[in-house]
C-alpha cells in the first residue's frame, strides 16, 4: 500500500542538517516520559555499539531540578532543554533545535496546543500518544495549513492509542490485497487478551474529555461522529457499527463488550483510509470490541464490563462525582503501573477482515509489555525515530498524518525489530 496521498504538496525545505538534535522528548519527567527516556537511552546506546550510529537527542520540560534527577538515572548522559507550554518563546527555541518532538504532556486538550502550534510554525515533526480525538480535530482545524506550508509532519496517537489498531488494519489490508487482489470492506478488531495498569495521566485525559462532553453539546456530536478526523470534501457516510453494549459473536462463539479505546482508534483508522486515497474503499466498515468467554461466565463478564464503563462515563461527566473519583478513587498524576507490571504485561488483538467477495483473513497483533506504558513508550520512541531517519519530506510532506499513512511498512518493521510487537496472518 502507498503511504502517500494524491494531493500535491508544496515545496518544503528540509532543515534537519541545521538542527543539533534528531529528537527531543518533551515531558520527559512525566510517568510515561521517564519510561520513554530510559528506553531511548538504552536503544540508542546499543545501536551505537552495534553499528556506530550516533543519534543526538535531549530531554525537555519546565522543571530543571526534575530533569537533572532523571538525567542522573539514565545510563548515558543526554542534554537538557528547558521549555514551558505557557512560554511560547521557550517552545519555539526548543522546536527550532530538533527534527522531531515527542510530547508526553497531557491532558492534551489542556496543555497540548502551544507545542503543536510551535511545531507547525517551525517545520518540526511531532508525535504524541493522545487518545483525545476532539483535541486532534481542534488542532487539525487550526494548524493543518500551517503545517503543510512549513513541512511539519504532525502524527498523533503513536502509542497503544492507536498504533496496534491503525497499523493492524493497514497490515491486514496489505495482506488481503496480496492474497485476494482487493482490500477488505469490513474489519472487526477484537481484543483477545491484555494485561496492564493505568496511570494518573491517562485518567486525567479521560476526565478532561468527559468534562468537555458533559458541558458542551457540540462536543457530544463530535465524539459520536465516526468520521470526525476525515477532513476531505467528500466524507463517506456509511453507517459504522459500534459495540456499545453486550453482544454475542456467533461466528467465534464469544461474548463481546465495549472497548474503551474504540472511540479514538476507529477515528484514526478512518482518517488513514482517507489519507491513503481510500484504498480500503469508501464503503469500508470498522469496529472494535473486547472478547469475553463463551457461556454464562462470558455473558456476565460482558454485562459487568459494559455496566462499569457506562457508570464510569456517566460519573465522569458530572462535576461532583468526577471530582470525588479523582480525589479518592482514581490514580493520581505521576503514578502508574510498577516496573514489574510493565514488564509482565502484554496484549493480543485480532483483526478479522472480509472482502466484498466474502474472502476472509485474520491478523494477530501482539505486544510483549504492558500496553499503555511498556509497549507504548517503545512505539512512541520508534515512531519518532522513523520520522527522523526513514521518512523523507519528499515522500511525506507537512500536515496532520496518522501512523499508517505517514510511516506504514517502515514503522511496522521497526516495531517488530525493536519494540516487541508482531504482526502476522493466522488461521481463524
Amino acid at each position: 500500500m502507498s503511504t502517500e496521498t494524491d494531493t500535491a504538496k508544496p515545496a518544503q525545505q528540509d532543515t534537519s542538517d541545521n538542527r543539533p538534535y534528531a529528537v527531543i522528548l518533551y515531558g520527559a519527567t512525566s510517568f510515561v516520559g521517564q519510561i520513554t527516556a530510559h528506553y531511548l537511552t538504552n536503544f540508542l546506546s546499543n545501536a551505537k555499539k552495534k553499528d556506530g550510529s550516533n543519534v543526538t537527542w535531549a530531554i525537555a520540560g519546565r522543571d530543571e531540578e526534575k530533569l537533572n534527577e532523571l538525567q542522573s538515572k539514565l545510563e548515558s548522559k543526554v542534554d537538557i532543554v528547558i521549555a514551558n507550554s505557557k512560554d511560547s518563546a521557550s517552545l519555539d527555541e526548543m522546536t527550532k533545535q530538533t527534527q522531531v518532538i515527542i510530547s508526553t504532556v497531557g491532558p492534551y486538550l489542556k496543555y497540548g496546543e502551544p507545542l503543536i502550534k510551535s511545531c507547525a510554525e517551525n517545520g518540526t515533526d511531532y508525535v504524541d500518544l493522545t487518545g483525545e480525538a476532539i483535541f486532534i480535530k481542534d488542532m487539525m482545524d487550526k494548524y493543518q495549513e500551517t503545517a503543510k506550508q512549513s513541512g511539519a509532519r504532525i502524527v498523533n496517537s503513536c502509542g497503544f492509542d492507536s498504533i496496534p489498531s491503525d497499523l493492524g488494519v493497514y497490515f491486514t489490508q496489505t495482506k488481503a490485497e496480496e492474497k485476494f487482489g482487493e482490500a477488505c470492506n469490513v474489519i472487526h478488531m477484537r481484543v483477545k487478551a491484555a494485561k496492564g495498569g493505568i496511570s494518573g495521566g491517562t485518567i486525567a485525559s479521560m476526565a478532561t474529555i468527559f468534562e468537555e462532553v458533559g458541558e458542551d453539546k457540540s462536543r457530544r456530536k463530535q465524539v459520536a461522529n465516526p468520521y470526525l478526523l476525515n477532513d476531505d470534501t467528500d466524507v463517506p457516510n456509511v453507517r459504522q457499527d459500534n459495540v456499545s453494549k453486550p453482544e454475542y459473536d456467533s461466528t467465534h462463539k464469544r461474548w463481546l463488550a465495549p472497548f474503551v479505546m474504540a472511540s479514538i482508534n476507529t477515528r484514526i483508522v478512518h482518517r488513514s483510509n482517507q489519507l491513503l486515497g481510500y484504498e480500503y474503499g469508501r464503503d469500508f466498515k470498522y469496529d472494535e470490541a473486547m472478547w469475553m468467554k463463551d457461556g454464562v461466565k462470558g455473558k456476565l463478564s460482558s454485562y459487568a464490563m459494559s455496566a462499569g464503563l457506562l457508570g464510569f462515563a456517566t460519573a465522569m461527566m458530572i462535576k461532583p462525582s468526577r471530582e470525588l473519583l479523582s480525589k479518592h478513587v482514581l490514580p493520581k498524576a505521576g503514578t502508574g503501573p510498577s516496573k514489574d507490571e510493565q514488564e509482565n504485561g502484554y496484549f493480543d488483538i485480532r483483526h478479522f477482515g472480509q472482502t466484498a467477495k466474502n474472502d476472509t483473513i485474520t491478523v494477530k497483533v501482539t505486544g510483549d509489555k504492558d500496553p499503555g506504558y511498556g509497549s507504548t513508550s517503545r512505539m512512541l520512541a520508534q515512531a519518532a525515530l522513523c520520522l527522523a531517519q526513514d521518512i523523507s519530506k519528499e515522500d511525506v510532506g507537512g500536515g496532520f498524518w496518522t501512523p499508517a499513512s505517514a510511516m506504514g511498512d517502515k514503522l511496522i518493521a521497526r516495531l517488530e525489530e525493536h519494540s516487541g510487537l508482531s504482526f502476522e496472518v493466522i488461521d481463524g
